[in-house]
């Protein structure tokens, strides 16, 4: 009697192929290891007791991945400490819920939601680019306070534009306005009907 071969794919994973392999390997390439460099002086800098990560894509992705590092950093610069609890576990959804926390944090610091990453990003490895552009931004908003609450070297990140103000008069905006209308191709209604080019008299039927 022939023995059976076991299903290939089944019980065990094997490498990903295909489309799912090439748009991870496009997402890896955008993994920056200088702005690595530059995020970790900075975390060591805010948060002393953080230490230090392997160098390296993996080793960047072990020491931030339970959440304590990025949930010690968010409170480091807002003085109203929005993660109240941090803790150490080895517990998958334990880690993946202080990640959250700092997601929500990080958030309501001003981080845009196009700049945030996805929990799965950090805790699977799936985009770490996007956890470098999230820290990027909060780095640049920190720096951008001036509130006291950064530590490190502020040349590492660019300032955020700051808001400017401007006040007008009832009649500048309401001019404002008719020039958006003109500039949409409609002014209440108007339209270019029954105009004439440039130079040319326009004729008025009486």
């Amino acid at each position: 009697m022939a023995s059976q071969k076991p299903a290939v794919g089944m019980a065990n994973k094997g490498p990903s192929y295909g489309l799912s392999r090439a748009v991870q390997d496009k997402i890896d390439k955008k993994y920056d290891a200088e702005l690595e460099e530059r995020l970790v002086e900075w975390i060591g800098a805010q948060c002393p007791e953080a230490g230090k990560p392997e160098a390296g894509k993996l080793g960047f992705q072990a020491w931030l991945k339970n959440g304590v590092v990025l949930c010690e950093l968010i409170n480091s610069l807002d003085a109203a400490k929005p993660v109240k609890k941090i803790g150490h576990s080895d517990m998958a959804f334990k880690q993946m819920e202080q990640i959250s926390q700092f997601l929500t944090a990080a958030e309501r610091y001003g981080v845009q939601k196009t700049d945030m990453f996805q929990t799965v990003d950090l805790w699977e490895g799936k985009d770490l680019a996007s956890v470098q552009r999230t820290l990027l931004a909060i780095g640049s908003i920190a720096v951008t306070k001036e509130d006291g609450m950064f530590k490190g070297n502020p040349d590492c990140f660019f300032k955020k534009a700051q808001e400017n103000r401007r006040d007008f008069s009832d009649d500048q905006l309401k001019e404002g306005k008719n020039i958006i209308g003109l500039q949409m191709g409609s002014n209440q209604g108007a339209s270019q009907s029954g105009m004439t080019g440039y130079g040319r008299p326009r004729q008025i039927m009486s």
